[in-house]
């Protein structure tokens, strides 16, 4: 079986590394070929890298709680770049302060992000959505 690659990596002005580490460390293990980008990835960045490597996904990680001003337009700029349907995946802190994670879910598909996760999701989770949304067999 050819490995899916996913692109993932922190957006915007966001440092917070551990957490991206961890995961590409777990989608790795369990079996995908990881481009992690590190922290402060443009949206530019990330298409370019999906364009590059051929990315079957794109997940987005922010702590900073300033992800959905980061992560606005980026499906429209996916569209234009030839990535049109692409899944895209956000988690983390995504918005500043204690919102329902319901109504920031539902903003963030509005903006075209396919999933969406909370803080403390943890890496299993996203594998196994990752699994189903591509079409891999689990083993």
């Amino acid at each position: 079986m050819d490995k899916k690659t996913i692109v993932t990596g922190v957006i915007g002005a966001d440092v917070h590394a551990v957490g991206n580490k961890i995961l590409a460390y777990a989608l790795e293990q369990a079996g995908f070929k990881v481009v992690n980008l590190g922290v402060m990835v443009s949206q530019e960045e990330f298409i370019e890298a999906a364009i590059e490597t051929k990315a079957d996904a794109i997940l987005v990680s922010s702590l900073y709680g300033h992800g959905e001003i980061d992560c606005n337009g980026l499906r429209e700029k996916c569209d234009e770049a030839g990535l049109k349907g692409i899944p895209l995946l956000a988690g983390g802190n995504l918005v500043v302060g204690k919102q329902d994670f319901d109504q920031v879910s539902k903003r963030f598909k509005e903006m075209g992000f396919t999933k969406v996760y909370p803080p403390g999701t943890q890496p299993e989770t996203t594998i196994d959505e990752l699994y189903q949304m591509l079409g891999i067999k689990q083993q």
